[in-house]
């Protein structure tokens, strides 16, 4: 029941609805992708080289004659990959590093806490060029540093969560009824600290959708082999005072992607927070009657 009250609040949010049908048109282009493109994305037509958008070729092609639009849907696949990588890695580091953070010995407790505070110094895109100088330029190299870089950020953001939920009545009746910790973080501490980090999940997941394009863009990301939204607008911007409709395709593909996944994370922390509907439905009822009091004539305020 709670879940679907989440999600009505979501799609009652136009934020929510719009971050909602990007995250799935992308999905469904990624899994599309895989069965189904209209031309091979290596497929080099020199006789239809910067061919404007049209039949066959929609979004029209490179200057090597390839299909744009096979391009981007080739490209969703790597995008999903990567985002959903850099979910799984920043959710195993930062509810590692949260836990221990908050549920183990005061001295533990503060070196993780040393610890965070240090590597959320490190940028994303430092961290990925300093992984990328020993093992090279790859997808696991976006996917390592963006988990790691927001993982510390989950942890940053769940750790004084988990202390505020840890004294709660629910936490010390499971204690004295012989659950362990472990027992105790899996039944009432995660559940409780649930939104909070499905939304600092869904910030983190439209930061590697643009760290993997600027990386692939600087060559520190996806291979020349691998389709990528940041290589095709790296290999199509030399191009721009030529053809500038082309680059037009991969920035915008990459804009609505992040902003939908930004937009997204916004909305389902409103969603999630029963605080800020209180203080939205209670500012609303106290504020109809000033208003309507405000416009009557002969009302001397």
């Amino acid at each position: 029941m709670i879940r679907l009250l989440w999600l009505r609040r979501l799609w009652a949010s136009s934020t929510g609805r719009f971050g909602l049908l990007v995250v799935a048109a992308i999905g469904i282009v990624a899994l599309v992708s895989l069965f189904w493109l209209p031309f091979e994305p290596k497929r080099v037509d020199i006789a239809n080289r910067w061919a404007m958008p049209g039949w066959p070729h929609v979004l029209g092609t490179d200057g090597s004659g390839r299909d744009i639009l096979s391009l981007l849907m080739a490209g969703a696949r790597t995008t999903v990959w990567v985002a959903a990588g850099a979910g799984v890695v920043a959710t195993l580091l930062g509810l590692a590093l949260a836990a221990l953070g908050a549920l183990t010995a005061r001295w533990l407790r503060e070196t993780v806490a040393v610890i965070v505070d240090i590597l959320i110094a490190f940028p994303v895109l430092l961290i990925a060029m300093m992984i990328s100088a020993v093992w090279g330029g790859s997808l696991w190299v976006v996917i390592v540093s963006v988990g790691i870089g927001f993982g510390v950020n989950i942890a940053r953001v769940t750790r004084p969560e988990l202390r505020r939920v840890l004294h709660s009545d629910f936490v010390l009746a499971g204690r004295a009824n012989g659950l362990t910790p472990f027992q105790n973080l899996w039944r009432h501490l995660l559940p409780n600290v649930a939104p909070v980090f499905i939304v600092q999940l869904s910030w983190g997941m439209a930061v590697a959708v643009l760290a993997e394009a600027g990386l692939s863009y600087l060559g520190f990301g996806a291979p020349p082999t691998e389709p990528s939204w940041g290589l095709l607008l790296k290999e199509l911007q030399d191009y721009i005072s030529v053809h500038p409709l082309s680059v037009v395709w991969p920035g915008a593909t990459i804009t609505i992607t992040v902003l939908g996944l930004n937009l997204l994370g916004d909305a389902l922390r409103d969603a999630t927070d029963p605080t800020l509907t209180r203080r939205r439905t209670s500012g609303s009822r106290t504020a109809t009657p000033r208003a309507v009091a405000t416009h009557q004539p002969g009302v001397i305020s």
